[in-house]
Order: structure tokens, then C-alpha cells, then sequence
């Protein structure tokens, strides 16, 4: 499929067969390799642990966790995708990026942004059955179903992606090669096109507030009737162990989209690069990294499996 989209791209929609990457050269404060290696391995170790988890230990053989597993996989991708160019960028100096290379990462970036959109709109709904409908839950959230939300989840990130990004491989770059981000964000890169894209503007735009707000909507119809159901409940308890289930996705959904919709949910010409630069750290390397800190310091069940995992339980250790 990318390589079909390449293929579109010749010298007549384009002078341009590299890219300069800006990164955070122009905000020193950020010019910190170490510290985007050390997020990345977090990163990464932290998701990694949660897979393992929740492959290997028959307790959390259940959808939430499943969903989770997901999650984690999804955001090891995501962060993939842009931080180690970020680390490559600061570390050695090397700003090159090749034209197929930029159209390649923003295809692979946009397809597991919008995966994760989704996937978290069907984890609100798997919270909205277990609180409101708990008695059908085990009919409704089965196998096939996790299985169907998941995949849907991942083939709509990668089928979406495709349209941006043959724009952006369609785009004539006479004004400049000199990307002012970490990575080929599409924004950035139609800020350094030639002539008026206006309508190309507008249909991204569209696609960004389908994209965005169908599963942002779905998310909040989820926690509107979850909130319902929850104040009906005339138990203090029962009403604070109802919330408890749902409120580290309700966090994770807060600083996903609250992010990405200050960023994509505008007009391109309201492109500010130094805000864009850092929301965009803040969504592609800060929440892949604290999510599983968010998921299990307030999950007993998963905090329970890590401390037997690493024998903090044994008592010969303490």
C-alpha cells in the first residue's frame, strides 16, 4: 500500500529528495539525547512488561487486559516511529531524512495515532457494558468481539492514513526542504509547500475531525451514561468501586486526545511550531511512557501479578 503511494511521486510534483529535520535545535532546553533514549527505553520496557503480562498469566485472560495489551502494543509503535529519529537527530547530528523516508514515517505515525483513537473508544465501551450492562457483559464483550474492535481499530488507522499521505507525496516543496519539527508531521510539511493548498486544507481538516472526534464521541457517550449509571448507585462504596474501573482509561483518554486535538483539530494555517513541537513530545514519547505506570498503579490485580513476578511477595526476600 505505501509502496503504491511512493510510486505516485515523481519529479514533477516534487524538487525536493531529502528533508532537513529542525527538531528542538532552535529550544535548548530540549536538546537533551540522553534524556529522549532514556524515554524511549522506558518506553518500551514499561509496554513491553504489559504484553508479557497479559499474554503469560492466565488471571488477566479478560478483555479489559486484552484491550491493554493493545494499548501497549500500539504505543510501542507509535513511539517508534518518531523518537528514535528524534534520538538519531540530537545524538549525531543528523538532520537527513530521505523524501521516501518522511512519507513512509508519516504513514506508519497517522496509522497507529488513529488506531489508538479507536482502540480507546472501544475500551470506553468495554467499560460502558461492564458498569451499565454487567449481566450480558460476558455475551457481548467476547472473544470475537475484542478480536473484531481491535483489528477494526488497526485496519482503519492504516486504510485512513493513506489520504494524507498521498497529498503529501503529491506536494511541490519550491519554498524550502527545512522540516521546523522532530519528524515528518503533515502539518509542518504542508507549512513548506508551494502555492495555496486551501482545499487540501480543508478535506484534511474533515478527515482530522472525523477521525478525531467520531471515536472522541464515542468515548464521551460511553463515560455520559457510565457517570449515569454510576450516581444511581446509592452504595458510597459500590459507586467508588464502579469509577475505579474506568478512571486510568479516563485519564490516558484525557491526555491522548486533549493533546492531539489542540494540535490536528485546527486550520494548518494556524501552524505554530514551537506548540505543535512540544504537544507532539508530549503525545508521541511522555503518554506511551507513563501509560503503564497510569494502568497499574491503580490496577490491583496487575500490581498483585508484578510482585509476583519479580518474588516481592516471598517472603525470603523481605
Amino acid at each position: 500500500m505505501v509502496q503504491n503511494l511512493l510510486s505516485t511521486v515523481n519529479e514533477n510534483t516534487s524538487s525536493v529528495t531529502y528533508f532537513l529535520l529542525v527538531g528542538f535545535s532552535d529550544v535548548p532546553q530540549l536538546h537533551l539525547p540522553l534524556l529522549f533514549y532514556f524515554m524511549y527505553i522506558l518506553t518500551i520496557t514499561g509496554n513491553s512488561l504489559i504484553v508479557l503480562l497479559v499474554m503469560l498469566h492466565a488471571a488477566l485472560q479478560k478483555p479489559m487486559y486484552f484491550f491493554l495489551c493493545h494499548l501497549a502494543f500500539l504505543d510501542m509503535c507509535y513511539t517508534s516511529v518518531t523518537l528514535p529519529n528524534l534520538i538519531k537527530l540530537h545524538s549525531q547530528s543528523d538532520n537527513h531524512i530521505s523524501f521516501t523516508g518522511c512519507i513512509v514515517q508519516q504513514y506508519f505515525y497517522i496509522a497507529f495515532a488513529v488506531a489508538e483513537y479507536f482502540l480507546l473508544a472501544a475500551m470506553a465501551y468495554d467499560c460502558y457494558v461492564a458498569i451499565c450492562n454487567p449481566l450480558h457483559y460476558s455475551s457481548i464483550i467476547n472473544g470475537k468481539t475484542c478480536i473484531a474492535l481491535a483489528q477494526g481499530s488497526l485496519l482503519t488507522g492504516f486504510i485512513s492514513s493513506t489520504f494524507p499521505v498521498s497529498f503529501s507525496s503529491q506536494f511541490c516543496f519550491c519554498k524550502s526542504n527545512v522540516i521546523n519539527h522532530f519528524f515528518c508531521d503533515f502539518t509542518a510539511l504542508l507549512n513548506i509547500a508551494c502555492g495555496k493548498n486551501t482545499n487540501i486544507e480543508v478535506l484534511i481538516l474533515v478527515e482530522s475531525l472525523v477521525l478525531g472526534f467520531l471515536p472522541f464521541m464515542l468515548t464521551l457517550a460511553s463515560y455520559v451514561t457510565i457517570v449515569q449509571t454510576i450516581n444511581t448507585i446509592h452504595v458510597k462504596d459500590g459507586r467508588m468501586k464502579a469509577f475505579s474501573t474506568c478512571t486510568s482509561h479516563l485519564t490516558v483518554v484525557i491526555l491522548f486526545y486533549g493533546t492531539m486535538i489542540v494540535v490536528y483539530m485546527r486550520p494548518p494555517s494556524m501552524y505554530e511550531p514551537a506548540q505543535d513541537k512540544l504537544f507532539a513530545l508530549l503525545y508521541t514519547a511522555v503518554i506511551p511512557m507513563i501509560n503503564p505506570l497510569i494502568y497499574t498503579l491503580r490496577n490491583g490485580e496487575v500490581k498483585s501479578i508484578i510482585r509476583k513476578v519479580f518474588l516481592l511477595d516471598n517472603p525470603t526476600c523481605k
